[in-house]
């Protein structure tokens, strides 16, 4: 699914050789005359779920991350039962980007889950064409408060179950059941470590972004 870099068109001065060495450039970066499909995407979701994972694999440029070392402070609020490795959480939120289909590239925000730092979620989602809201079977109440958000302000929104080792596998329609999540609303279950799960995880809610917005 990744786009395959190409030569620059002629009349195009080819970028410096550092950068080439950076990433891999996309075709809407070596020629000029044409512009990417610009889209802002939102990764929410209960604390310690895998937001920042997901954002960090598929990221084709370094992320940006307001990781803050966890202390004996946030014991009371910050429940690492399920998580006990744990020993960073973002405080801001986190930024990486990834491109689609040649031009179609996705600017991906993740949020804080925190509800200390809810706050900000009006914020991060201003201007995004939908959101992903991460959930763990474990601890599936921990989402409900990023579903009731996007089903109050209308943002197209998807399920993505991050399925942790040695948990037990649900079946998307049981994740549905236990959630009550409209049957128009696609849910996955994906791994948020691996690349191409999360791909596919990103390319299901445009797909849902379009077909409920179309204009």
């Amino acid at each position: 699914m990744d786009s395959a870099v190409s030569d620059a068109a002629p009349g195009v001065s080819p970028l410096p050789a550092d950068l080439v060495e950076q990433e891999d450039l996309k075709a809407w970066q070596t020629d000029r005359t044409r512009a990417p499909i610009a889209t802002k995407i939102v990764v929410a979701g209960g604390f310690g779920v895998g937001k920042t994972t997901l954002v960090t694999t598929v990221s084709e440029i370094q992320p940006l991350q307001t990781e803050a070392l966890m202390t004996e402070a946030s014991e009371e609020t910050d429940d690492l039962t399920a998580t006990p490795e744990k020993l960073t959480t973002t405080v801001a939120m986190d930024f990486g980007r990834i491109t689609l289909d040649d031009d179609l590239v996705l600017y991906l925000f993740g949020t804080p889950g925190q509800q200390r730092f809810w706050f900000m979620w009006d914020d991060l989602v201003r201007g995004a064409i939908g959101a992903v809201v991460l959930a763990d079977t474990r601890r599936l109440e921990d989402c409900f408060p990023a579903l009731d958000y996007f089903e109050s302000s209308g943002l197209p929104y998807m399920v993505a179950v991050n399925h942790f080792d040695d948990t037990e596998r649900f079946e998307p329609e049981d994740v549905r059941e236990a959630l009550t999540v409209p049957r128009h609303i696609p849910v996955m279950i994906m791994d948020a470590r691996r690349r191409i799960s999360v791909i596919e995880t990103l390319l299901a809610l445009v797909g849902h972004a379009l077909d409920v917005t179309p204009e």
